[in-house]
């Protein structure tokens, strides 16, 4: 078994009266990406700035590639990405990442290579100031990759980004995850990490309130999974007529919600209509369906 990169045992947080965060425990193993999901106010920003070392705890134990976070050892293997960058306007691309190269103890001459991989290599000579905040996002995103790191926590990662450069981000994260990088990554749009991510997990008032694969949240949730059949030609009555349950449309289509034990048998019923039926789509819960569910489970 895999040594996780990222460790957190029951961990209690406070800041004064507020328990920011309650006894939260996870793992993050090598190569493996985690969305980390909760409304304003969950938890999640806390728990990235005790990753990175940059706030104390009150209990608990949290260790970053095995070391204690903060200490050289976990900064030297750890990478960040917030929400919103800030680089020197003046500076063009290619010479902020020569500094950061040199920072780091690396060849300047990297800076090349790395704008190249975030689809920068266009605008390397331009000033940052003239950059677009996509553009400036994408020089954040190059950074991280300066020094291999084992771990890359990113807050937003994707804001500003334009939905091509989101699909180059996440591709350029499957490459990082394959290569045995541990990624935990925050995001509101829960439809870009639904199908980007092999782990979710869900804060609800400091407290982690599920974690799991999708497929293992579903279940849990036990949410209704939606049918939609789409009649053949003249026969909308007669599909009507064989699931009473269903709700159709105007154009003829019959929504049909039912639990995840029924889908088998429903589906047997619906291939059993042969001609009369023209389509057929199953539409299991949303990534947005599950984390709606977990977090307003305590009222939230």
């Amino acid at each position: 078994m895999m040594t996780p990169t990222l460790t957190i045992s029951r961990l209690t947080k406070r800041f004064q009266s507020l328990e920011a965060l309650k006894d939260v425990s996870l793992a993050l193993e090598p190569g493996k990406r985690a969305a980390l999901l909760g409304h304003n106010g969950a938890g999640k920003s806390t728990i990235m700035k005790i990753v990175l070392g940059l706030i104390p705890f009150e209990s608990g134990e949290v260790r970053v590639c095995g070391a204690r976070p903060g200490s050289s050892e976990a900064r030297a293997k750890v990478a960040y990405l917030p929400e919103n960058v800030a680089f020197h306007p003046a500076l063009t691309g290619e010479e902020q990442l020569r500094h950061y190269l040199s920072l780091r103890g690396e060849r300047p001459s990297r800076a090349m290579e790395l704008l190249a991989r975030v689809g920068l290599l266009h605008a390397a000579r331009r000033r940052i100031g003239t950059y677009s905040k996509g553009m400036r996002q994408r020089v954040g995103l190059a950074q991280t990759l300066i020094g291999h790191p084992r771990l890359l926590v990113l807050d937003e990662p994707t804001s500003g980004l334009d939905p091509v450069s989101r699909r180059d981000f996440y591709e350029l994260l499957d490459g990082l995850a394959a290569d045995g990088t541990a990624i935990l990554l925050s995001s509101h749009v829960l439809t870009e990490v639904e199908a980007r991510t092999d782990r979710i997990l869900i804060l609800s008032g400091g407290e982690l309130v599920a974690e799991g694969t999708l497929a293992d949240l579903r279940t849990r949730a036990a949410l209704p999974i939606v049918l939609l059949v789409r009649p053949a030609a003249g026969h909308a009555a007669a599909l009507a007529t064989a699931f009473p349950l269903g709700i159709q449309g105007k154009d003829g289509v019959l929504r049909i919600a039912c639990d995840q034990s029924d889908k088998l048998p429903l589906l047997a019923g619906v291939a059993a209509l042969g001609h009369q039926v023209a389509d057929l789509d199953v539409i299991p819960p949303s990534l947005e369906d599950i984390y709606s569910h977990f977090s307003r489970r305590d009222g939230q």
